[in-house]
C-alpha cells in the first residue's frame, strides 16, 4: 500500500526551456541517506583512482632508470593509459543509460583494473607489460571510475552540480599528494609502495561501490522548486537553449571549438605531468622535484574546488578563458625559473599550472550542461571529455620529442592559443545579439 502511495505522489514537470523534472521523492526514500553522501563517496573513489594519474610523475625517474627502458618509453605509457581512461567516459555513460552497466557493477570493475594497474607499476619486467597492464587495463579502470562518479553528481544534484563537481574532479588531483612524498622519500620501496597503494585503491573504490546509486532518470529535489529555479539567473546564467542529443552534438559547431579547447589544456597539463619532475630533478635535485609534484596536483584539485563554487556566479566561459590564461603564462614561468635555477619561481609556476589548466575539467561538466542541456548531459561530457586522449598524444609528444626547455615554451603557446579559442566559444542556437555577457 505504501509503494502505491509513494508512485501515485510522482509526478513529472517540464519548464520553459522544455528540461523534464521528476518530482514526488526524496533522496532519504531513494537512497536510505541524505544525498551529500554522493558527494563523499564520488570524492572518496576518485581520491584513489587519481593516484594513477598524478602519482606517475613521480616514479618516471625510477621507471625510467629500468634497464632498457628509456624516458621516451616510459612517458609514452602515461599517454596510452589518458587514451583509455577518457576514451572509457562515453561508453560507461552510454551503456549505464541503457542500464547495462550500473553503478555499483561499474565501480567494482574500476576497482579491480585500477588495483592493477598500480601493481602492474611495481613489478612489470617489460614496457610491454607496463602497457597491457597500467596503461589499458589501468587506465580503463580509472576511466570508468570516473565517469560513473561524475555521472552521479550529474544525476544527484542537478540544482547546483558546479560545487559538487569541484570537490569530486578536485579529489582526483588530490589524492596523489602522499603518495608523490612517499615515493621521493622511499625510491627503493617502490614496489611495496605500489602494493600497498593498490590494497587501499582497491577497498576504497570497491566500498564506495556498495552504497553509489544513481536517481531515477531526471530526478529532482523536493526543493528548490524546479520550474522557479530554471527561471532564476542567479543559478542558470545561461540555460541551454534545447536539449542535444549525442549525434546532434556532431553537427554543432561549439562542438568542435569546445573539443580543440579541451585537448588543448589537456595536452599542457599532461605535459607537465609527465616532464616536470625529470626537468626539475635535473637542475634542482630530486627533493624539489617530488615538492613541485605534489603541489601541482594540490593547486590542481584546491582551485577546482575552487572554481566550482564561482562558476555559477563569474560565468563559466569566463574563468576558462583566465584559466587558460593563467596556465600558458605559468609554462614560460616554468621555463624561466628552471633555467636560472630559482626555486621560488619554480614552485611559484607550478601552482599557476594547477590552478589554470588543471581546473578545465571541472568547468566542463557545467558548460556541458549549459551548452547542450540536461537530457543527455553524462553521455555528452564522456564525448567532450575524449578530447583528453587527443590531449595526451599532442602533450606526451611534446615531453618525448621536445624534452628540453623548449617543451614549456611550446606548451605556453599551446595553452594561450587555447585561451584564445575559448573567447570564441557561443551557446549553440542562441543568435549572438540575445547572449549575457560573459
Amino acid at each position: 500500500m505504501r509503494e502505491a502511495v509513494a508512485m501515485s505522489e510522482v509526478r513529472e514537470l517540464r519548464d520553459v526551456y522544455g528540461r523534464r523534472y521528476r518530482v514526488g521523492e526524496s533522496d532519504r526514500e531513494l537512497l536510505g541517506r541524505p544525498r551529500s553522501w554522493i558527494t563523499w563517496l564520488a570524492a572518496a573513489a576518485m581520491l584513489a583512482a587519481g593516484v594513477q594519474q598524478y602519482g606517475f610523475g613521480a616514479i618516471v625517474p625510477s621507471l625510467s632508470r629500468t634497464p632498457g627502458w628509456s624516458f621516451g618509453g616510459v612517458v609514452l605509457s602515461l599517454a596510452v593509459w589518458a587514451i583509455c581512461q577518457a576514451g572509457a567516459a562515453f561508453p560507461v555513460a552510454w551503456l549505464r543509460e541503457r542500464g547495462l552497466f550500473p553503478a555499483p557493477a561499474a565501480m567494482a570493475a574500476g576497482a579491480v583494473l585500477c588495483a592493477a594497474g598500480l601493481v602492474t607499476l611495481g613489478h612489470a619486467t617489460s614496457l610491454t607489460t607496463v602497457f597491457l597492464g597500467y596503461s589499458v587495463l589501468g587506465g580503463l579502470g580509472t576511466g570508468i571510475v570516473y565517469a560513473t562518479c561524475v555521472g552521479a553528481v550529474l544525476a544527484w544534484f542537478p540544482d547546483g552540480t558546479g560545487p559538487r563537481a569541484g570537490i569530486v574532479s578536485g579529489a582526483f588531483a588530490y589524492g596523489s599528494v602522499p603518495f608523490v612524498v612517499l615515493a621521493a622519500g622511499l625510491p627503493a620501496a617502490r614496489p611495496v609502495l605500489l602494493d600497498v597503494t593498490a590494497a587501499v585503491v582497491l577497498v576504497v573504490i570497491a566500498g564506495c561501490a556498495t552504497l553509489l546509486r544513481y536517481p531515477p532518470r531526471n530526478w529532482w529535489p523536493a526543493t528548490p522548486e524546479p520550474r522557479a529555479w530554471a527561471l532564476d539567473r542567479a543559478h542558470n546564467r545561461r540555460p541551454a537553449v534545447r536539449h542535444y542529443r549525442p549525434a546532434e552534438l556532431f553537427r554543432c559547431g561549439t562542438t568542435l571549438s569546445l573539443y580543440l579547447v579541451v585537448v588543448l589544456a589537456a595536452a599542457v597539463l599532461l605535459f607537465d605531468l609527465a616532464y616536470l619532475t625529470t626537468y626539475t630533478a635535473t637542475r634542482s635535485g630530486p627533493g624539489l622535484a617530488a615538492a613541485a609534484l605534489a603541489l601541482l596536483a594540490a593547486a590542481t584539485g584546491s582551485g577546482r574546488v575552487l572554481i566550482g563554487r564561482l562558476a555559477d556566479r563569474l560565468g563559466r566561459h569566463r574563468i576558462l578563458r583566465f584559466a587558460l590564461l593563467a596556465g600558458g603564462v605559468a609554462q614560460f614561468v616554468l621555463l624561466y625559473s628552471g633555467g636560472h635555477r630559482h626555486a621560488v619561481g619554480l614552485l611559484l609556476g607550478v601552482v599557476l599550472a594547477g590552478l589554470g589548466n588543471g581546473c578545465c575539467y571541472t568547468l566542463l561538466v557545467g558548460l556541458v550542461r549549459e551548452y547542450f542541456g540536461e537530457e543527455s548531459a553524462a553521455q555528452n561530457f564522456g564525448i567532450l571529455y575524449s578530447a583528453k586522449a587527443v590531449g595526451a598524444a599532442v602533450g606526451i609528444g611534446l615531453a618525448t620529442l621536445v624534452a628540453t626547455e623548449l617543451g614549456f615554451f611550446a606548451a605556453g603557446v599551446l595553452s594561450l592559443a587555447g585561451a584564445v579559442l575559448s573567447g570564441r566559444l557561443t551557446q549553440p542556437g542562441r543568435p549572438q545579439s540575445l547572449l549575457p555577457a560573459a
